[in-house]
């Protein structure tokens, strides 16, 4: 008896440690969230911006911003991670309130405010993860993060993710699943 109360005590031991396990890897953010980024924002010609490079980087988050002057020359300024998670803040509070572009519904291909291009490039390595998750589970907050972002990573980083959701499963054969070359035929009468 002393061995099966043994047992008993291992399983549920082993079963609290799968459940912890599953707890804690499902409130891991997608590795794209957590990563510091590098991003090259432009404004365009109807004052919006948006992304035209991001890079994943090992150090802070920084952004140069191109913008142009009273001439029409094109300005290039430098803004460190502390000024990116201000206006990211700024902009989250407006998210709160329901009055910022990142959460309205309507056209997004033609930029955002610098603080909403900001927060929805990096609202998970800015703000924390939980925040970021938060924000792409908002419909129209994820359509407008993946459109103010114009950047060669951002498509490329899309484009793997989309591959992986459709890569077909082969079966023991070697035939897609599925895709059986003989149909259904019935045998035995």
């Amino acid at each position: 008896m002393k061995h099966i109360s043994s047992l008993a005590g291992g399983v549920a031991l082993g079963s609290a440690g799968v459940i912890m396990m599953s707890v804690l890897s499902g409130c891991e953010a997608p590795q794209e969230q957590m990563k510091n980024r590098y991003l090259v924002i432009e404004q365009q010609t109807n004052g919006k911006y948006v992304v035209v490079e991001e890079m994943p980087t090992e150090g802070p988050n920084r952004a140069i911003i191109r913008e142009k002057d009273e001439n029409g020359n094109i300005v290039e300024r430098f803004m460190n991670e502390t000024e990116m998670k201000a206006l990211a803040e700024q902009e989250y509070q407006k998210v709160q309130d329901g009055t910022s572009e990142t959460v309205q519904s309507g056209d997004s291909s033609t930029g955002m405010g610098l603080g909403g291009t900001i927060l929805a490039v990096a609202a998970g390595s800015l703000m924390g993860n939980m925040i970021g998750n938060a924000l792409m589970n908002n419909k129209n907050f994820a359509n407008r993060s993946t459109s103010v972002n114009k950047s060669a990573y951002s498509r490329s980083a899309a484009g793997k993710a989309e591959r992986s959701r459709t890569s077909s499963k082969k079966s023991f054969f070697g035939s897609k699943s599925g895709s059986s070359s003989y149909g259904s035929r019935r045998f035995g009468g």
